[in-house]
């Protein structure tokens, strides 16, 4: 199988000592799960999970403000990116001088599989690949039973606060909600993550607000906030389960499927 990236970039296996910088957290997280913690040599201060593992390796900036000098240093042989999270003048500016980037676009559930087959074929961890893959159809499989014995909701997640904004249908985060059960509005926006008011007409299709840890950390006091202006129920949710695809996304699906039936 071809082993090609979000940028249709064909990659071949590696055959020497890979020296990895990852730039995204669910990235950084899916490397070390693959048995490539030791060959990791960089990653961004949004790179967390897991933390024992990651303390020890150097941080070069964040994913927005990616430390260009920094990365060179570390002489890495792969750059892995991601077309959301890094800037692509950045990314362009590191292909100058890093030998192999790869860089991917998640937007639907599924698509964790290739990613799974891309990042193990590349590095020769296919059977941690395959393992992956596995715990990702058990849970997906899971999933699928009790969301279609539930009614399908229209939600409201907001991502970010002053100003207010939200996710279009075409991203992860909707494409995971919509896995169990729930269709996100606004059904069209001209952005992937629009802004929008709280007197939006759309908003009265709504019937319950999902209110994430992140990338906007709400806490307990913007839950009662936004149940004042939304007017409808609200639940905090574990943002990281919901936006963070790669081997996080096996127990995203897993924490849907109890959220779920809690909120039946």
């Amino acid at each position: 199988m071809p082993l090609i990236d979000s940028l249709g970039c064909l990659h071949q296996r590696y055959d020497g000592v890979p020296r990895i910088v990852s730039l995204v957290p669910s990235l950084t997280e899916l490397i070390c799960d693959l048995g490539l913690a030791d060959r990791l040599v960089g990653r961004t201060g949004f790179c967390v999970h897991p933390r024992q593992v990651l303390r020890h390796i150097p941080k070069v900036g964040g994913t927005k403000d990616v430390k260009l000098d920094v990365v060179r240093q570390l002489a890495p042989t792969h750059l892995i990116a991601d077309i959301d999270e890094n800037r692509r003048d950045a990314v362009e500016a590191m292909a100058q001088f890093v030998p192999r980037v790869i860089v991917v676009h998640p937007r639907i559930v599924d698509d964790n599989l290739g990613l799974y087959a891309l990042l193990g074929g590349v590095f020769g961890r296919d059977a941690e690949a395959a393992g992956l893959a596995d715990g990702f159809a058990a849970a997906r499989e899971a999933l699928a039973r009790i969301s279609v014995s539930q009614p399908r909701e229209s939600v409201l997640y907001p991502i970010w606060r002053e100003p207010w904004m939200t996710v279009r249908r075409d991203t992860y985060i909707a494409a995971m909600l919509d896995a169990a059960g729930w269709d996100t509005l606004p059904v069209d926006a001209p952005s992937r993550f629009p802004e929008f008011s709280w007197d939006a007409p759309w908003l009265s299709d709504v019937r319950r607000v999902l209110l994430p840890s992140e990338p906007y950390a709400f806490t307990d006091r913007h839950l009662a906030e936004v149940a004042t202006l939304a007017q409808r129920p609200v639940t905090r949710v574990d943002g990281e389960m919901l936006s963070w695809y790669g081997s996080r996304a096996i127990a995203g699906l897993r924490y849907l499927a109890e959220l779920r039936q809690q909120l039946a």
